[in-house]
């Protein structure tokens, strides 16, 4: 298998007011382009290994279909845009046109990251690219490093997670098209923020899939909670690893994307000497050594697998780092005793401690409810793990779709961001949390096929049959459950939303120029009192020290920190008046007598010895 890693081998390509096609169609009889509006018909020459290629003259903005043995017109499976949405014609887009002014940009190290997550239909009222260009200096505002945009290739209708998404290579027609994200990661690069885009190779939704009237792109050897897995290994495979790997540099190369998040890794089947994030890592670094710029490779994993985030020479597949999703659960019944489904698994403040030390909990442990022993022990880096309060899949997949601001008082929303901006590991915010935003984030589709309609609203009954059996869940279907998502921007000018924004950028600055905040799991030490939900977080780095006390009890609890901590000096008390707490009394400096620690509330002190 070879790929040109300077160009967009797949598709309909423009090279110097040239297009050239290439489809992979291998069990066609004869395979050819049509043009619109004139409905002008070139065939294509049957090459080898299934592909038909031509050249054409055609300009960008011109609609076309494949048609596949005279009859079948079809969307290119390459496309890089659908103006008419996944049954539409595809239409020509010449990634090359834009005229980019990044070029000094620099994408940070990865320890530098603070992630945004944010889906582009409901961070902002136009719901589209130009909304969230038109927010970057709130996120310059409140620290974050960057972007973290939920997948945007083409699905059905204007209302989507992404998940669902069908043409891998085309930029949603509603969110503004190809052109318009080129514009928005230049903007990012302008403001200093690197863009993280999330991408799904595990799986393909169920409208507007044409690609079975291609080629064997899905193998019946495996089952996936979506249908037949994606072919990596099984006959024809090579094209379709061939297929991703393209996506993936496309965008890296041609979108000016800084690092992609590869959605539920552990669903890829892939039985092949050499795995296909393997694959797509090699073919990323080839793509580094001959552009000079860095892109990282960020994973979503279930299987506490550090065979996902180990390098290429230990025999890994090489991702820079991972979504930990047991920090999130032990944070989570900590703060708010959830019990049902996967926290069930999870007790609370001491598997909190031990996610800090750990960074998996489950690491080679018995599973309740999974009812087998998983996951391994890792020591890999504190950079190669990304934490969180809350993200879309914790948010939306519930039955209400309640964001932590629904779940916990305000004073623990603030307990809940220190525990996450000050540990060891890259933090991540779900848009909306750094004000406390009230409304829900739902699960919502727009699909126009009534049976797929009336089988996602039985899949989700089905979901939350082991979390919730209270009540239905909203219709995801309904224009209501997309709109009462939203973002309610006017919030930043009320009060308590004003002091929990202030307290976010309080403690995201202090994370930036303490020494002892980098993503380094080796100095830190973590201890517990269970009986009085305290725990205490101790970092340092050379002379630095810094040191979280977190209260995540109703009452206040009274500790002796011990003559280690003496002479350190108060950074942060959540539950002083300035972050809308009740007013805070505590001490300027430690001196090793007994320490009150409001209700659900968390003190900071440093110390350097310089």
């Amino acid at each position: 298998m070879t790929i040109n890693i300077q160009q967009r081998g797949l598709g309909v390509a423009v090279t110097a007011g040239r297009a050239q096609v290439n489809l992979w169609a291998p069990a066609a009889r004869t395979a050819a382009i049509k043009l619109l509006p004139g409905n002008e018909v070139i065939a294509l020459e049957r090459g080898v290994r299934g592909y038909w290629t031509s050249h054409l003259q055609a300009a960008p903005g011109t609609q076309y279909w494949f048609v596949i043995d005279g009859t079948a017109e079809l969307p290119d499976p390459a496309s890089l845009y659908q103006p008419e949405g996944v049954h539409g014609p595809s239409a020509i887009f010449d990634t090359g046109a834009f005229q980019w002014t990044d070029k000094e940009w620099v994408n940070p190290s990865l320890e530098e990251y603070i992630f945004y997550e944010l889906h582009t239909g409901t961070f902002s009222e136009e719901g589209t690219f130009e909304g969230i260009e038109a927010k970057l200096d709130h996120l310059l505002a409140c620290g974050v490093t960057a972007v973290q945009i939920m997948p945007v290739s083409q699905f059905p209708g204007c209302r989507n997670w992404g998940y669902d998404g069908v043409l891998p290579f085309a930029v949603q027609d509603s969110y503004g098209g190809p052109a318009m994200l080129q514009r928005l990661v230049n903007a990012c690069h302008k403001k200093g923020l690197a863009v993280v885009l999330d991408v799904v190779y595990n799986h393909m939704g169920p409208e507007g899939n044409y690609l079975r009237h291609y080629g064997p792109y899905f193998t019946p050897k495996y089952g996936t909670p979506w249908g037949e897995a994606v072919n990596f290994d099984d006959a024809g495979c090579d094209e379709v690893r061939k297929y991703f790997i393209e996506n993936a540099l496309m965008w890296l190369r041609d979108f000016h994307i800084d690092a992609l998040r590869l959605d539920a890794v552990h669903a890829l089947k892939d039985m092949s000497p050499r795995h296909i994030l393997r694959d797509i890592k090699e073919h990323v670094n080839e793509l580094m050594a001959h552009t000079g710029r860095t892109h990282y490779l960020i994973a979503e994993s279930d299987l506490n697998d550090p065979r996902y985030i180990n390098p290429l020479h230990e025999n890994g597949y090489g991702m820079d780092a991972q979504w930990n999703d047991d920090f999130h659960h032990a944070l989570r019944v900590t703060a708010v005793q959830e019990t049902m489904g996967y926290y069930a698994d999870f007790n609370g403040l001491e598997h909190l401690a031990k996610a800090y030390r750990d960074a998996y909990v489950y690491d080679e442990k018995y599973s309740v409810h999974r009812q087998k022993t998983y996951g391994a022990k890792t020591s890999n880096p504190g950079r190669q793990f990304v934490v969180f309060t809350q993200n879309h899949d914790q948010t939306g997949n519930r039955l209400r779709g309640e964001r932590t601001s629904a779940l916990l008082s305000f004073e623990m929303l603030k307990v809940t961001a220190a525990a996450v901006l000050l540990s060891p590991f890259l933090p991540m915010l779900f848009m909306g949390e750094e004000w406390g935003e009230p409304n829900p984030f739902h699960y919502f589709i727009s699909h126009s096929d009534e049976e797929l309609v009336m089988a996602v609203r039985k899949g989700r009954a089905g979901e939350f049959a082991s979390f919730c059996t209270d009540g239905v869940g909203p219709d995801p279907q309904e224009d209501n459950t997309f709109n009462c998502s939203k973002l309610q921007w006017n919030l930043l000018h009320e009060p308590r939303h004003q002091a929990l924004f202030s307290f976010y950028k309080t403690l995201i600055a202090l994370r930036k120029r303490h020494p002892a905040l980098v993503p380094d799991r080796k100095n830190i030490s973590v201890t517990t009192l269970v009986d009085q939900q305290v725990l205490t977080l101790h970092r340092w780095s050379g002379h630095e020290h810094m040191v979280c006390f977190m209260n995540f009890s109703k009452e206040t609890q009274t500790i002796t920190p011990g003559s280690v901590f003496v002479g350190f000096k108060a950074e942060v008390d959540s539950a002083a008046a300035e972050w809308g707490g009740k007013g805070g009394n505590a001490p300027a400096l430690l001196n090793g007598a007994s320490l009150n620690i409001q209700p659900q509330s968390i003190l900071i002190y440093t110390y350097s010895h310089v």
